[in-house]
């Protein structure tokens, strides 16, 4: 019998007999979906806080759409709901979180933002930076639960929306620049700790340290 199949015990057959038991494929466990999600979250922070810290012309900032909606939206959201079935509420609520946000944020910039009144688009962004601000800064709490590279993707990425509320509200392009570079800061250690959940669940051992809190 193979390893990854069990018995599945049947009733007894009419007559009196006991029917041959079955076998039936065990579960086979889920793939841990951190790479994944950490990954998406890195790869596409990047890009717009390449923008946003005045690195690219904003004439070609279109190209965030795509990765917002596919890499950072859609596959992140997919890492959180493979995470709910791990049973890790933390990361469930973390990737399904910013999948949505990249989502909202794709839909924000291509439909809603172009037709806001000129003079209080500023105030719509800021409110939208200010409640994922909010968010953020909760899950950091949750965070020293976790590992240390978690907790410095969480704490930076506190740091970068607070940033770009502000600079948002004050229309300070000084501080959208530094929520820019700050966003940069979090898509390397996320990139790091995204490394470190593909490279040491291939190599089977610890191989790159995350440094684990809890």
């Amino acid at each position: 019998m193979a390893d990854n199949e069990k018995l599945d015990p049947q009733p007894p057959a009419r007559g009196g007999g006991r029917a041959t038991a079955l076998p039936v494929a065990a579960d086979p466990g889920i793939a841990d979906p951190a790479g994944l999600g950490l990954g998406a979250f890195a790869m596409t922070t990047c890009v717009l806080s390449c923008f946003n810290a005045g690195l690219i012309d904003a004439s070609v900032e279109g190209v965030v759409v795509p990765l917002a909606l596919f890499y950072g939206g859609l596959a992140q959201l997919l890492a959180g709901m493979w995470e709910f079935r791990r049973g890790n509420t933390f990361a469930a609520t973390a990737f399904s979180s910013f999948g949505a946000f990249w989502l909202s944020f794709a839909v924000y910039i291509t439909q809603i933002a172009p037709h806001l009144p000129p003079a209080h688009a500023n105030d719509a962004t800021g409110v939208f930076l200010l409640v994922w601000t909010v968010f953020t800064a909760y899950m950091t709490v949750a965070a020293l639960r976790t590992t240390g590279a978690v907790l410095g993707v969480f704490v930076v990425l506190t740091l970068t929306f607070l940033l770009l509320t502000i600079g948002a509200f004050a229309q300070s392009t000084a501080l959208d620049k530094a929520g820019g570079w700050a966003g940069l800061v979090t898509a390397v250690i996320a990139w790091y700790a995204s490394f470190a959940s593909v490279a040491n669940s291939t190599w089977k051992r610890n191989l790159v340290p995350t440094w684990p809190l809890g």
